[in-house]
């Protein structure tokens, strides 16, 4: 028998997180109309996980990375989201971030909450092969957006070619195939003019 009480939840739950749609990151678009929301970033997150996965020296299981980058910014629907470059708001954003992923997935069925939580807690952890690669992926969209829109985002905060690479720089030695995207990346915001000058 079909548990509606259940479906009811896991209903609402997927209304909730309707809201991560209107959570707006630093970053612009390409066409630099306006700032991307958390769920493009995520889709886009997702994009480049899935299409450069099988250009690693390592084994990942890309399911498993894809759920963890589906839920890793979910939190931010109630958090909010905090700009890497932004000191002050990243001192308390862990705490922040804790109590929002208890508060939003207590609104799942008590399984899921907690599978989607330990999908969360383990993108957090940055320890599994498939965490470390989310996370690598996470910095590398969000590096390609800034370039992909021109550096706009960059400049208006002050963020140099230098700062970025300290940013990015585990995402960067994750393996071999994301060092080499990274620097794709980075000659063309050299050539394109995209980093803030000092």
């Amino acid at each position: 028998m079909i548990d509606t009480t259940r479906l009811t939840q896991i209903l609402r739950f997927l209304e909730i997180i309707d809201q991560f749609k209107a959570i707006y990151r630093a970053n612009y678009l390409s066409s630099q109309n306006r700032h991307e929301n958390d769920a493009e970033h995520t889709w886009h997150m997702a994009m480049f996980a899935l299409l450069l996965h099988k250009e690693l020296s390592i084994e990942v299981d890309i399911e498993h990375t894809l759920k963890l980058i589906l839920t890793h910014d979910l939190v931010e629907i109630y958090a909010g989201d905090t700009p890497a470059f932004d000191v002050a708001g990243n001192l308390d954003r862990e705490e922040r971030e804790e109590q929002a992923a208890q508060a939003l997935f207590a609104q799942l069925p008590e399984d899921l909450g907690t599978q989607v939580h330990d999908w969360w807690r383990e993108f957090e952890a940055c320890t599994t092969p498939e965490a470390r690669y989310a996370r690598a992926v996470d910095k590398l969209q969000s590096f390609a957006q800034n370039i992909f829109s021109q550096g706009r985002n960059w400049r208006e905060n002050g963020v140099s070619a230098e700062r970025s690479r300290v940013l990015n720089g585990a995402a960067r030695q994750f393996d071999p195939a994301l060092t080499e995207a990274f620097e794709l990346l980075y000659q063309r915001g050299v050539e394109e003019n995209c980093y803030a000058s000092l």
